[in-house]
């Protein structure tokens, strides 16, 4: 039994991979090769998609045992947002309101996760894309990732395409240490939008990512293996 937490965070792109097809089942079967225990997806889409079986509740029933969605746009043919996946339980679950001014919704899921090897407390989002609207947000969840007690893990898609970005910068001040993987876009990955960030001591103990997925996503997702102490 491996002593670490194994997390993996991805924009699925609602689904649809390079091919233009909406397949679940793929996303799935991606996952499941790395056997994460705590799983945050973003862009996950219903809408259009009348008579097929909500994507977070086969995601959460292929993937894990608990999960918590964040639905940042609802319309009458379907909902938008993300979700967390996990095999742990979820503890005091709520959903923070990141949106900015008159730009798209945002969020980002809180959740205390209990992993056998202790507690921590895990905030998941995918910010928005302008600068300012990154800036505030940036600023929210490194509130968000002081509060509570004992170590915090960040994953999203950040939007962050600066080396030296502010969201980066913001966040090193209470989860120095993040991973660094090319993901977007997927085909040729230039930029690190998406991230894991954490705070001691928990630790990272390797990252690394699937250049497979980019078949599935126009994103590839960022996977760790995580010491929480």
């Amino acid at each position: 039994m491996r002593k670490t937490i194994r997390l993996l965070s991805w924009n699925i792109h609602g689904g649809i991979g390079s091919d233009g097809r909406f397949d679940l089942a793929r996303i799935v079967r991606l996952v499941e090769r790395h056997d994460p225990d705590v799983i945050a997806l973003q862009e996950v889409d219903s809408r259009g998609r009348a008579g097929e079986t909500a994507p977070v509740a086969f995601l959460s029933r292929s993937l894990g045992e608990h999960a918590a969605e964040a639905r940042t746009i609802s319309a009458p043919d379907g909902h938008y947002g993300h979700c967390v996946i996990s095999r742990f339980p979820l503890g005091d679950i709520r959903v923070e309101d990141l949106s900015f001014i008159s730009r798209e919704p945002r969020c980002a899921i809180i959740a205390n996760v209990e992993a056998p090897y202790g507690t921590f407390r895990l905030v998941t989002t995918h910010l928005g894309l302008s600068i300012l609207e990154r800036r505030a947000q940036a600023a929210r969840l490194a509130v968000l990732a002081r509060a509570g007690d004992g170590p915090c893990i960040a994953m999203g898609d950040f939007n962050d395409w600066f080396a030296f970005g502010h969201v980066r910068r913001r966040l090193k001040r209470v989860m120095p240490a993040r991973t660094m993987l090319r993901t977007f876009p997927a085909a040729w990955p230039l930029l690190r939008l998406d991230r894991i960030y954490c705070s001691a001591p928990a630790r990272f103990v390797s990252s690394w990512t699937d250049h497979e997925a980019a078949s599935a996503s126009d994103h590839l997702p960022v996977i760790a293996d995580i010491a929480l102490g």
